[in-house]
């Protein structure tokens, strides 16, 4: 006897065969979407890591560079072959020959020169520079206008202090004066009065 079978039955099988084999191929084809999507994450991933670390290896050799301390003098740097050409005695003509012009003036009791210098220090070229040195070449004139006295201040313990004669000074207009350009005990620092005079920021 033949086996019949109807043709909607036929139809039917084909269609619920067709059907899961839609869905087993959506199902992969969701997989392997899933997959393609981390696997690029990873990639991107991969290539930010890389790009991190180049970044960083860059970074730290530019910042090696810049660690170098840079020496910045402003003002009158004092130089011993200029002071030993204007000794006590020397007149006033041959000390601006031989200093060049001074910083400030002053007549407090005679004429008196001031030389004032800074050091400062800049860790880094972006930062700013910190004072680290402050000094005030005094070179003191008589009534005929000849060197009497000459002195290379500085602080020293919170005190003016003279580094040729090792000696501070004792009292006066003058020694109010330099400590006021030195540590900054007046109504402006110290630092401000010797930018104003060098004429630096």
């Amino acid at each position: 006897m033949p086996i019949t079978v109807d043709w909607r039955v036929a139809s039917m099988r084909k269609l619920v065969y067709r059907m899961k084999r839609k869905t087993q191929w959506l199902r992969v084809s969701a997989r392997q979407r899933e997959m393609s999507f981390k696997m690029k994450v990873f990639k991107a991933t991969g290539r930010s890591l890389r790009l991190g670390a180049a970044l960083a290896v860059i970074s730290t050799v530019t910042l090696a560079g810049c660690t170098t301390t840079e020496v910045l003098n402003q003002g009158y740097v004092v130089d011993q072959t200029a002071l030993d050409l204007t000794p006590v005695g020397s007149s006033r003509e041959q000390v601006l020959l031989s200093l060049g012009t001074p910083s400030t003036t002053a007549t407090f009791d005679n004429e008196v020169f001031y030389y004032i210098s800074q050091k400062r220090t800049r860790a880094a070229m972006f930062m700013k520079p910190k004072l680290v040195e402050q000094s005030v070449l005094a070179v003191y004139f008589d009534e005929e206008g000849t060197v009497k006295q000459i002195a290379n201040y500085t602080l020293q313990d919170g005190k003016v202090f003279d580094l040729i004669t090792r000696t501070t000074p004792t009292g006066g207009l003058d020694k109010s004066f330099l400590a006021q350009v030195l540590s900054g005990t007046g109504s402006q620092s110290g630092a401000s009065v010797a930018r104003s005079i060098l004429g630096t920021q």
